[in-house]
């Protein structure tokens, strides 16, 4: 979708109803949810982060930015994100948090991002963080610097493609709570995008789709 067509729509997006767990469940695997249903998450008292769905223009078509992270020793390495991290006490609330973590991971400055509105906060067991997600655009082209530590890859994926339901396939996955599972992922690339990614991304399809007309 051309940006320009694309930014008529922002009013919609920021009225638009979110679907929360309705769109969450879609992408959840079978045991995430098992799990949920158990958990007393205030007892977690789990750490809070934020992070960025941000849309911005390149060659005048709309892409949304995501991360490959780097391999380490944690639940979350190598996966596909998007761009942000841990609420730090300086953050004057979880929005600063999403653009100053955009900042640093991927070197978008924060007066260079709209933040649009937040999205459904969702909760991850295997490393306790409640991570609220923020839907926000840049209106002009962006050069994406990557911070060797921690983003080993950038991931500039159309709307078009974003949208387009084929990319939504089942795996098998081992993971850091069960062996061999099937789960529901995006395949974005050569990459499957699953977990809580991939639930986040549902949720902004949805929106994305109910706004569009798609």
């Amino acid at each position: 979708m051309d940006f320009q067509e694309f930014l008529q729509y922002v009013p919609k997006l920021i009225e638009a109803r979110l679907p929360a767990f309705d769109a969450h469940v879609k992408m959840a695997p079978l045991e995430r949810l098992e799990s949920l249903k158990s958990i007393n998450i205030e007892d977690k008292k789990p750490r809070i982060a934020a992070v960025m769905m941000l849309f911005y223009p390149k060659n005048d078509t709309t892409h949304l930015v995501l991360i490959v992270r780097n391999s380490y020793k944690g639940v979350h390495s190598a996966q596909i994100a998007f761009p942000g991290g841990k609420y730090e006490l300086e953050d004057e609330n979880f929005a600063k948090t999403a653009l100053r973590e955009t900042h640093e991971e991927v070197g978008i400055h924060p007066d260079k991002i709209e933040i649009l509105k937040p999205f459904t906060e969702l909760y991850i067991p295997p490393s306790n963080f409640m991570v609220h997600p923020f839907l926000g655009i840049s209106k002009e082209e962006l050069v994406f610097i990557p911070q060797p530590s921690e983003v080993a890859n950038i991931i500039e994926l159309p709307l078009s493609v974003f949208l387009d339901d084929a990319l939504v396939v089942d795996t098998n996955l081992t993971t850091s709570y069960a062996d061999n599972i099937s789960i529901p992922a995006f395949k974005i690339e050569e990459h499957i995008v699953w977990g809580a990614t991939a639930m986040m991304l549902s949720e902004l399809k949805e929106v994305l789709k109910e706004v569009l007309g798609e």
